[in-house]
């Protein structure tokens, strides 16, 4: 199956938010017209801004998006799962835009979500470093057991089968302080961390956007 990959490169939310679901809604059409159509994956580094799913608790927003905007960041509630994120510099988010059936895991949400945990696991193996998942908590992590630290967030909103929203990969440690402001995705009793970090230097955005796509089509069968 053929994938599209557009880097966008530093972007508002608001507008690759509505790319997000034009490219879904063309998608779903095409499928259900038996037409042909290429699966997309969106790379991009957004300004700083907050994003949370609807079922999100009122005191994981910190201060509240008010005092979130005041800090210099957009805000937005969406329809994709999960709890408050931050999307910012020095972060690669990834947005499939993909019909589950055409990829390896077919139509399970379930599996695709392990299998998009699983291309960041193998992005962070090339750069010598393990990753790992922990029961009941969507993410990709790093670190001693009881000890981890968040280094990939999840989340995703799947329509008649067609995937968007997706992931997004901390690389250097310009996002870090803007985690503080809220409680990242619910979890209160573990820190998030960075390539940078983990590296002692950050890696260059665009080897990470290689490596990104590369195990994405490897895990996806794409």
């Amino acid at each position: 199956m053929a994938l599209e990959v557009q880097w966008l490169g530093r972007r508002a939310y608001a507008p690759v938010w509505e790319l997000q679901r034009s490219l879904q809604s063309a998608r779903i059409t095409a499928l259900e017209s038996g037409q042909p159509h290429p699966e997309t994956l969106l790379l991009v580094e957004h300004e700083p801004v907050f994003t949370w799913g609807r079922r999100t608790k009122a005191g994981n927003l910190g201060q509240g998006p008010e005092a979130l905007r005041a800090a210099g960041a957009e805000v937005f509630e969406v329809e994709r799962g999960g709890e408050v994120t931050y999307h910012g510099p020095g972060q690669l988010v990834g947005y499939p835009i993909v019909h589950l059936g055409a990829l390896s895991c077919r139509r399970d949400l379930h599996a695709y979500m392990r299998a998009l945990e699983e291309t960041l696991i193998q992005v962070l193996a090339g750069y010598g470093l393990q990753g790992t998942r922990l029961p009941g908590r969507t993410g990709v992590w790093v670190g001693a057991p009881g000890a981890e630290a968040k280094v990939a967030a999840l989340g995703v909103r799947v329509s008649k089968w067609v995937a968007m929203h997706g992931f997004a990969l901390n690389v250097s440690n310009e996002p870090l302080p803007w985690f503080r402001l809220v409680t990242p995705c619910g979890i209160a009793d573990r820190a998030v961390t960075s390539l940078q970090a983990l590296l002692g230097k950050s890696p260059p955005m665009e080897d990470v956007r290689a490596r990104v796509e590369a195990a994405f089509r490897e895990v996806m069968g794409l």
